[in-house]
């Protein structure tokens, strides 16, 4: 049961971070509107919540390796843990003006990663900077990515 808790917190944990740090940050260029920002992050935390659940516990369940209690658990683990990182997310932008919160919002993103990764590879006994590193970097490109496609799409009016 813990492997199955430990699948679905670090999957949920880490694709609530991506993908609502991508989706915040593409909105914000495209729009400059908090209600937008907003109504992203919620159909995030629901949307993108129960498809990465319903992701792990197809995933599970094609390695036909565990019972279906741990399945069950990682696919609840994923969907409560997505869920809720995602809304985490709200907090900057309904309490600081919007600049700032994308500010915020990136830097809590980035600390969830930062935690997250330190604590997998420390428990692993590899080094924590590589994995630290490695994830960071790929935040970053997504950040990166979806700020030009916001602006992309702004300037271009699709």
């Amino acid at each position: 049961m813990r492997e199955s808790l430990r699948t679905g917190i670090t999957f949920g944990l880490t694709s609530a971070a991506i993908t609502t740090l991508g989706l915040i940050v593409g909105l914000h260029s495209g729009t400059h509107s908090k209600s937008v920002i907003l109504g992203g992050i919620l159909t995030i935390a629901i949307a993108d919540a129960f498809s990465d659940a319903l992701g792990i516990h197809v995933s599970e369940e094609s390695r036909n390796i565990h019972a279906a209690k741990h399945i069950w658990a990682a696919t609840a683990a994923t969907l409560l843990s997505k869920f809720f990182f995602a809304l985490t997310f709200a907090i900057p932008i309904l309490i600081f003006p919007l600049s700032t919160a994308i500010v915020v919002t990136i830097i809590w993103g980035m600390s969830l990663l930062v935690f997250l990764s330190y604590a997998m590879a420390t428990s692993q006994g590899q080094a924590p900077w590589k994995a630290v590193a490695e994830h960071v970097v790929i935040a970053v490109i997504v950040v990166a990515i979806t700020h030009g496609v916001g602006y992309w799409v702004k300037d271009f009016g699709l």
